[in-house]
């Protein structure tokens, strides 16, 4: 695979096949409940659910089996070291197969946690949740809560298997558990759709730090800034699928079929990794040079002179309390602060919009169409944002972007319901906060990864995805905890709030990721 050898090849694929398997045993009784409007809550789980059940649990063990290497847990690696593209390196066709390869992995991958909005409004009413739709029952709230909270372990989880086993073995593993939850659309109670939420969201924690991981030591660092916003604003593609996917299936094959599309979707990854490389730092510390030279030969990459990494872990020792500390307080505080709002809108705004329509009339296929048009309408600004960030300024690309959701977010949050009325200034609006909030998230994440030092960076870039999740979490929270069911009004405001707050902060203490001979940006009290 990509010449990069897996520790036991034959376990991996009996335990994918297993798995694949499991999942398919589950299917029976998703078509059998065809004549009910698939509403399988109660029915109780027949032998082939049973046997499909035990499969996927044996599927996950023996593929985890075969992609760990012996003594990974135990191994010390041989030394720190430091990857990089050259920086007179030109974009060739691998540059261009591996951006294209990691887009359609982190869409599918970002489509796990985009699928809980538009599968709520259809659970309410199956298993009688409480929601925008319906005032009584247990809050479905307490989906968002499992999922956001395994993406927030799964970031811990995969950061460190990426660095004991491989970030392409970690990657094949996340397709795999993927594909093995895509049997919360045959799950006949709420609880076992928690349960498999919150597996599925220990999957799709870690990707995106994986890929950007694996594109800072072959992108050369001129191209790095705007590849990282393209990839990352893939974002909005993954919307717009999910919004597609809900508007063309759910209304004939129920809320359920969002879920089940994870078993083709889960095996395309999988089958993809086959053109993703393994991490040429993580095979050089753990002293497979042959493999690594080869493929840093393919990406023009080269190791950083041991004297640099030196200078920059004498300079910057120290843990996340580093971050906050001198010269980096200012700039940590915007981080985190801008951060906290894409994670309020994420997943206070965007998480109940699709409800949010249905609640002022729209019917279901009619509000995700209006998500999935407004999300095609707005698709160009990630392109423009990606040209941005490259080719004028990553600070004034932030403000600029979180500025224009903002002004969004306050017309919505006045007259959202109003709009309702108008469908071309609805869609219109609506694109602002989807797309918009899409293409920061990947401005941030490109930017937390250029603006700290080398041997900070990673705790840099890993707070400020963390902060977005935990805004997440943190707002589900409160409505599982009683709060009243969210109106468009109130999410847009919770949302536009802080980031307001965010585009000042970044006016006081942003920095400019000033680039210097080797690479490196800059530090903040330089810039």
């Amino acid at each position: 695979m990509g010449g990069v050898e897996l520790a036991r090849p034959l376990y991996f694929w009996l335990g994918t096949v297993a798995t694949v398997a499991g999942v398919v045993l589950h299917l029976p009784m998703y078509l059998h409940g065809s004549e009910m409007g698939y509403r399988l809550a109660g029915m109780p789980m027949d032998l082939p659910m049973t046997v499909g059940m035990v499969l996927i649990v044996a599927g996950l063990v023996v593929t985890a089996y075969g992609l760990v290497p012996p003594g990974a847990f135990t191994a010390r690696p041989a030394g720190e070291v430091r990857v990089r593209a050259l920086d007179d390196q030109k974009m060739g066709t691998a540059h261009i197969g591996l951006i294209v390869v990691m887009s359609v992995a982190v869409v599918i991958d970002a489509m796990k946690p985009i699928t809980l909005s538009f599968v709520a409004p259809g659970m309410v009413k199956e298993y009688g949740l409480k929601s925008v739709l319906n005032p009584d029952g247990p809050p479905v709230a307490l989906l968002p809560l499992f999922g956001l909270t395994g993406t927030v372990l799964g970031s811990l989880l995969w950061g460190w298997l990426g660095d004991k086993i491989g970030r392409k073995p970690s990657i094949l593993y996340a397709g795999v558990l993927f594909v093995g939850t895509a049997i919360c659309g045959v799950m006949p109670s709420f609880e076992g759709n928690l349960a498999m939420c919150l597996a599925m969201g220990l999957g799709a924690g870690g990707m995106l730090p994986i890929a950007f991981s694996l594109l800072a030591e072959t992108i050369p660092p001129r191209h790095k800034g705007w590849v990282m916003v393209l990839i990352g604003g893939n974002l909005a593609i993954a919307y717009l699928l999910a919004s597609w996917l809900s508007a063309t299936l759910a209304p004939d094959y129920s809320w359920r079929i969002l879920w089940l599309v994870g078993l083709p979707t889960g095996v395309i990854l999988i089958l993809l990794n086959r053109f993703i490389p393994e991490s040429p730092r993580f095979l050089l510390a753990h002293g497979r040079d042959t493999e690594a030279r080869a493929i840093m030969a393919r990406y023009g990459a080269a190791i950083s002179p041991d004297a640099e990494l030196e200078r920059v872990e004498d300079e910057h020792k120290g843990g996340y309390s580093r971050l906050f500390r001198r010269p980096f307080t200012g700039l940590t505080a915007a981080v985190v602060i801008l951060g906290l709002s894409i994670g309020l809108v994420t997943y206070g705004f965007q998480l109940w919009i699709p409800s949010n329509l249905q609640r002022l009339g729209l019917d279901q296929p009619t509000a995700d169409r209006a998500l999935a048009d407004s999300t095609l309408l707005g698709l160009p600004l990630i392109f423009i944002a990606a040209a941005m960030y490259g080719l004028w300024s990553a600070k004034k690309t932030i403000v600029v972007l979180s500025s224009l959701v903002g002004v969004a977010l306050v017309v919505l949050s006045f007259s959202g319901e109003s709009l309702a009325q108008d469908r071309t200034w609805l869609y219109l609006v609506l694109a602002g906060p989807i797309v918009g909030t899409a293409a920061i998230a990947a401005v941030l994440a490109a930017y937390s990864s250029e603006i700290y030092p080398t041997l900070v960076r990673s705790r840099g870039s890993g707070l400020s995805a963390g902060v977005g999740k935990a805004g997440g979490v943190a707002v589900t929270a409160v409505l599982v905890a009683g709060a009243a069911a969210p109106s468009i009004g109130t999410t847009a405001l919770l949302g536009a709030i802080p980031l307001v707050l965010a585009v000042l902060a970044v006016l006081v203490f942003g920095v400019e990721p000033a680039k210097g001979r080797a690479g490196e940006p800059a530090s903040p009290s330089a810039v």
